[in-house]
């Protein structure tokens, strides 16, 4: 996951709409079940996922918990870590 790139994800959810990446998530996911792509190819598809996912778990926590986005990334990333460790 990258920071940069799920912070810029979420500033294009701020200017449009959520529902387009919930979208897109549906569009990738459903590429991923192609039987005909390599690891290579799968492995960036579950990197972008991650990423699109990512940002709408940072761009609720500001929209809900009225954080700011550095902190709500900051929270985001320590979940993700902690999970890593465990």
């Amino acid at each position: 996951m990258k920071l940069p790139l799920i912070k810029h994800i979420g500033k294009f959810i701020e200017e449009n709409d959520e529902d387009y990446i919930l979208e897109t998530i549906e569009v990738v996911e459903h590429i991923t079940e192609f039987e005909g792509l390599t690891y290579e190819e799968l492995d960036v598809l579950g990197e972008c996922l991650s990423n699109l996912h990512g940002a709408l778990e940072v761009h609720k926590a500001v929209r809900n918990e009225g954080i700011s986005i550095k902190d709500a990334l900051d929270g985001f990333m320590m979940r993700v870590q902690g999970s890593i460790d465990t």
